[in-house]
């Protein structure tokens, strides 16, 4: 098995709606904001090379959205997924499987892009199957009042239109079996209805992508909680029980819109659960 990061583009968020009812003078020590409150967002993805799969996490937001729409998001850097990509030798045709975490448009948006002459949508990996899970996507596709905004028809109904939409635990098309128990997965509720957290063993590690669980080194203090959340008080028991577990093993977290630490390892301290080391891509890969 080789793993591969992939840009697909970083933005800003604002930090007071990532860090939730956490006082900006705490969280602005390791989030700094700019002037218009917005800290530093990435959308890392994760390819995996394992026989002849090749399965990405993850697509970040795409570009088919109107110009009014990602003025909201400041993007920033000149990272993109087909550069990324042809970064590592590969091109978004070879792509065998699309692993969403969840469908919120900044995790699931470069899935589906604008056809040749613009009048409708076609998944962005022709090749792909796109995997979720059918709770999740019950969830998505008939959204709550709270969630509406994240859940996009325009992201969505193309993936099943097109016939290589794909669930998590179908009899026929189960993922981790067909990953070779290579791949576990961790499903979560308080961010959004069963969030998927893949678990990768790589080599003799356990590569945790933390995608929404933990979006920032920042958030490891249990009460540094997204204001996205829909469920916090939930999101508070399933984030300290995780980081007990990857303190104790060991885990290697992979951060999804960390900007700035790509990848963390965390100790056991008197105040709980803390930072332990941080690691660049190159360092890692």
């Amino acid at each position: 098995m080789n793993l591969f990061p992939i840009e697909a583009g970083n933005f800003k968020l604002d930090g007071g709606a990532m860090f939730g009812v956490v006082p900006k003078t705490l969280w602005n020590k390791t989030n700094p904001a700019d002037g218009n409150n917005m800290i530093d967002i990435a959308a890392r993805c994760l390819l995996i090379e394992n026989g002849d799969r090749l399965t990405l996490i993850d697509t970040g937001m795409g570009n088919k959205q109107s110009e009014k729409f990602f003025s909201y998001y400041y993007k920033w850097g000149d990272f993109n997924i087909d550069e990324s990509l042809k970064k590592h030798g590969f091109h978004r045709d070879d792509i065998t499987d699309v692993f969403m975490t969840h469908l919120h448009f900044d995790h699931c948006g470069g899935s589906v892009q604008w056809n040749k002459d613009r009048t409708g949508y076609e998944p962005a990996f022709k090749n792909a199957y796109f995997w979720t899970n059918k709770d999740h996507w019950k969830w998505a596709t008939e959204p709550n009042r709270r969630e509406k905004a994240s859940f996009l028809e325009e992201n969505l109904l193309p993936m099943k239109e097109s016939g290589q939409l794909k669930f998590i635990h179908e009899p026929s098309s189960d993922f981790s079996e067909a990953e070779q128990m290579d791949f576990g997965i961790l499903f979560v509720d308080g961010h959004t209805d069963k969030q998927m957290i893949p678990h990768i063993k790589y080599k003799d590690k356990t590569l945790v992508f933390m995608a929404d669980l933990l979006p920032t080194a920042g958030h490891l203090p249990l009460p540094f909680v997204m204001g996205y959340d829909t469920r916090p008080l939930l999101t508070l028991p399933e984030k300290e029980k995780f980081l007990d577990k990857a303190a104790e093993n060991n885990y290697y977290l992979f951060l999804e819109h960390d900007a700035h630490n790509p990848i963390i390892t965390v100790k056991n301290t008197e105040k709980g659960v803390r930072l332990n080391e941080t690691f660049s891509l190159t360092e890692f890969f």
